[in-house]
């Protein structure tokens, strides 16, 4: 499918011609074109206007529409009535020909044929016309339209002027609007402000009071008269141009208004009911570094005394005689040479009574 525009006031070969500038990469330069004359009833002109928004092609497509005027009458003589038809010349590749007019012949029926396209006769005496070569175009006709073998033209088909309609492909027209779009940028104009007059301003020179002495025709009653307003006197309106607005300031100063009116909403504070405010706020928040508390530590439970296990007449008796001695100043090494020691020692044994340990124990407490 095409996106198709029209551009006033051209002509085929002036747009050919900037192919290259206006659609970059979409146009191809070594494409061979061709050019038809399509003849279609009058009523359904509109329809072919935007032909291309209903086929896929993939060069641009150029058209326009002819109105013969002074040289309708060349028509009549051929059966055919200029007011009944319109004449759209297309120029377009000659790969996308097929099926640009494909759809017409299969399935609208329309027919095909050559045509002849002539300089108007000088005879006809047309104010403006230019000498050009005769051109043999392919015709397609609709089926109720009678045939024709010549067309004349006071200028060349690429030389015609009028509104042409181009067509461009879709895809590659969507790509090269996006690459336009990134290379030129888009911007807001900005309105232009009038400069307030800096003419400086002459302060009024004030009279100075007559400080005589009064005259006494002064003190006589004077009829008081109302006072009666001046009429004012209009003051030049500096801040407006004295030219009409244009569409770009206008279309400006609005984006503007809209602009201060979006920030001045922002800007109003609207004052809560105390109840909702109080109900809406938030719990406070606990401290961010609380004091620890002191926890009391209980003291540990003091373990109970286990009941010291009854002692033996042998182990009393031991424990006695290395207490006195001890009390009498004997060394440890030296308690072994007492003459008790050995008979001690021999009972002790034989009641399982470990006297070693048992010395070493009071020896030790005491060293």
């Amino acid at each position: 499918m095409g996106v198709t525009a029209m551009i006033p006031d051209a002509t085929i070969g002036q747009l050919l011609g900037e192919a290259a500038s206006r659609w970059g990469v979409i146009w191809d330069p070594a494409a061979s074109r061709t050019r038809v004359l399509m003849m279609m009833p009058r009523k359904e002109r509109k329809l072919y206007q935007m032909h291309g928004d209903l086929v896929e092609h993939g060069q641009p497509v150029i058209s326009v529409f002819h109105r013969p005027r002074a040289e309708a009458t060349l028509l009549e003589e051929q059966g055919l009535d200029p007011r009944s038809a319109s004449f759209l010349f297309v120029d377009l590749a000659s790969s996308d020909l097929g099926a640009w007019l494909q759809h017409l012949v299969t399935r609208e029926g329309w027919m095909r044929s050559t045509v002849e396209v002539h300089p108007v006769p000088f005879s006809l005496g047309l104010p403006n016309q230019r000498r050009f070569e005769t051109e043999r175009l392919l015709l397609f006709r609709h089926p109720d339209l009678p045939s024709i073998e010549r067309y004349h033209l006071p200028f060349s088909v690429a030389a015609l002027a009028g509104k042409c309609y181009v067509s461009l492909p879709a895809r590659q027209a969507a790509e090269h609007a996006r690459q336009q779009a990134e290379v030129l940028g888009v911007g807001r104009l900005e309105r232009q402000v009038p400069e307030a007059s800096t003419e400086p301003t002459v302060p009024s020179v004030v009279p100075e009071a007559d400080v005589s002495a009064p005259d006494p025709a002064e003190n006589e009653a004077v009829p008081v008269t109302p006072d009666v307003p001046a009429d004012p006197v209009p003051l030049p309106d500096v801040g407006r141009p004295d030219r009409p607005e244009t569409l770009l300031e206008n279309v400006s100063r609005r984006v503007d208004e809209a602009m201060e009116d979006m920030v001045a909403a922002e800007a109003e504070v609207v004052a809560l009911p105390t109840d909702e405010l109080a109900a809406t706020a938030p719990p406070p928040l606990p401290d961010a570094s609380p004091e620890p508390a002191l926890i009391e530590t209980p003291a540990p439970p003091v373990p109970e005394v286990p009941p010291q296990p009854e002692m033996s007449p042998i182990e009393s008796e031991f424990r006695s005689v290395i207490q006195e001695l001890m009390d009498a100043g004997v060394e440890p090494g030296d308690m072994m040479d007492d003459p008790r020691w050995e008979d001690l020692n021999e009972r002790a044994v034989a009641a399982n009574l470990n006297a070693w340990a048992l010395f070493v124990e009071m020896t030790g407490q005491q060293g």
